[in-house]
């Protein structure tokens, strides 16, 4: 009988391993931790850093942490571990990581005496307005945000990224209104928005109060709030029937001459108009006057 010659051979032995192959792999997919690995990787971002290399961010908009919360927090640490890792990032002038999302945890894990936390760290450099929005949104999705520390985070971000109330409403996923109402409360007096941040009165009631012009009426009105002498609809009702102090005769229109060729009028028909429905209303004007010079293109 003929020996095979070296092609014959490599078929054979190709054949050979096609027909151990189902074995192996089955061999390879009944071991439970080897299947536990299929799919996963290692992210590079990720890691356990030490608590005394980590410190707050001293521009993070919330600033007060309920006691009482961080304590069932930390306890939760210790019973079932870190469910969630922090964000943080390396500042070389600090020669510390500091944290953009998640220093409620942070504060829990230094309460429950452990030593380092689970991080993503973010890399690159991030302007300070992008870090506020992180935390912004991250506090937004908190129920425990306090209404004051929300409105006064709403309006730095406005400040600092120069946009509309509808704009800043569209990056943070949530309605125009919530914003306006939340940016209300702070033109209310001092001790009612301290009475907001410590629960005595809803913020919706606060927004109702603002509408108010006299600040005493809105100080006696908001007492009656804080005391549950009143429900939401008396306080609607109140607040339709307060007068509204005279500011005057019609409000002046905001002229504004071009060259001496073009004249750009903006005239409130309230007398109650803020600085960005002015602003607001010179983007719509500004929007139509190119659709419609489009279209003469055209």
């Amino acid at each position: 009988m003929a020996k095979p010659n070296q092609t014959d051979e490599a078929r054979i032995n190709r054949l050979a391993s096609m027909t151990r192959l189902p074995a192996e792999t089955e061999s390879m997919t009944a071991d439970p931790e080897a299947r536990s690995f299929e799919g996963r990787s290692r992210l590079k971002t990720a890691a356990e850093i030490r608590l005394d290399r980590i410190v707050a961010d001293p521009n993070q908009p919330r600033v007060e942490f309920d006691p009482e919360s961080l304590s069932r927090l930390a306890s939760s640490l210790k019973q079932r571990g870190q469910l969630q890792p922090i964000r943080v990032r390396w500042d070389e002038a600090l020669d510390r990581y500091v944290v953009v999302v998640g220093e409620r945890r942070w504060r829990a894990a230094r309460l429950a005496g452990l030593t380092a936390i689970a991080c993503v760290v973010a890399s690159g450099n991030a302007a300070p307005e992008e870090i506020l929005e992180d935390q912004l949104i991250e506090n937004c999705l908190r129920e425990d945000l306090r209404p004051i520390e929300q409105a006064k985070a709403f309006r730095t971000l406005l400040s600092r990224l120069g946009i509309s109330q509808r704009q800043l409403a569209e990056r943070l996923q949530v309605s125009p209104p919530t914003i306006t109402r939340a940016l209300a409360l702070l033109e209310l007096p001092d001790s009612i928005q301290t009475s907001v941040d410590a629960g005595e009165i809803a913020p919706h009631t606060a927004y109702e109060i603002s509408k108010i012009d006299d600040t005493a009426t809105q100080v006696e009105v908001a007492a009656q709030a804080a005391q549950g002498r009143l429900r939401r609809d008396d306080m609607r009702e109140m607040v339709t029937r307060t007068p509204r102090q005279s500011r005057g005769t019609t409000p002046k229109p905001w002229v504004h001459n071009i060259d001496g060729r073009v004249r750009v009028t903006l005239a409130p028909l309230a007398d109650d108009v803020g600085h960005e429905e002015l602003v607001e209303a010179l983007r719509s004007a500004l929007a139509t006057l190119r659709k419609k010079s489009r279209g003469q293109a055209a």
